[in-house]
């Protein structure tokens, strides 16, 4: 297995569309040479970007490009073996509107300038029961968005976790955001749309324990102040297996 992880990582400083920077060299203040230029230096067109922040193996990244050419899409995970999978699949299909970024979603904001991204996916994140801002939907990481997201750009969770969808939803209410779309069963639907039908390995998993799958689509908006949701909220009991297996 470490074999086949180092023979990974020495691949993807191959690819064209993997772009690795350490969050040491970024805290030193270096700025990534395409901050502000992805479309003009890389995607080479106009067409709005789109991130899936904790991509693991990338599924739903490639899927979404492969759907909608007319958008480019860019995954993040701070796992290079992870990233590896669909980062290798862009490359086989020939996709010309995927990217791939290996960094903490913490830095997120050092590769993007201010309005630069239409939207951001966040798939089946860890609910971080324990770690209010390390919540990838908190209002720390609201922040962190807001620095380069447009102001009517989108955020789309979606969670097996009741207490992700619950908090998520607190967070939402307290700071007055808007919502666009609420399922609590996404699979309950007799038409499920095809953005949210795109199925990743572990999600299938979850699917297969019967547990629903929710989604959030909300807009987050400058505040002079953000309020974090005092709420108390049932834990998920069902984790049995450690959510870094996820992908």
């Amino acid at each position: 297995m470490a074999k086949n992880k180092l023979a990974k990582f020495a691949e993807l400083e191959t690819f064209p569309h993997v772009f690795q920077v350490p969050s040491r060299t970024l805290l030193t203040g270096s700025e990534f040479d395409m901050k502000g230029k992805w479309n003009e230096t890389f995607f080479k067109n106009s067409n709005p970007i789109v991130l899936e922040l904790g991509c693991g193996k990338g599924e739903y990244t490639v899927e979404l490009a492969k759907k909608f050419p007319e958008n480019n899409y860019i995954g993040v995970d701070i796992k290079g073996a992870r990233i590896w999978t669909g980062a290798k699949q862009a490359l086989q299909q020939e996709l010309k509107n995927v990217a791939f970024i290996r960094t903490d979603i913490e830095m997120i904001h050092h590769f993007f300038s201010k309005n630069e991204v239409n939207e951001i996916w966040l798939t089946f994140p860890d609910p971080q029961m324990k770690k209010v801002n390390k919540r990838l939907t908190s209002t720390n990481f609201m922040k962190i968005y807001l620095n380069f997201l447009k102001p009517d750009g989108v955020i789309h969770l979606k969670t097996d976790s009741n207490f992700m969808f619950t908090y998520t939803r607190a967070m939402i209410a307290e700071n007055q955001f808007p919502v666009e779309k609420l399922i609590e069963d996404i699979y309950s639907e007799s038409d499920v749309n095809p953005i949210l039908g795109i199925k990743t390995y572990y999600e299938k998993q979850w699917l297969e324990r019967g547990i629903t799958i929710k989604y959030l689509r909300f807009i987050p908006q400058q505040k002079a102040e953000f309020i974090e949701p005092e709420i108390e909220i049932e834990k998920d009991s069902y984790r049995s297996f450690k959510r870094e297996r996820r992908g």
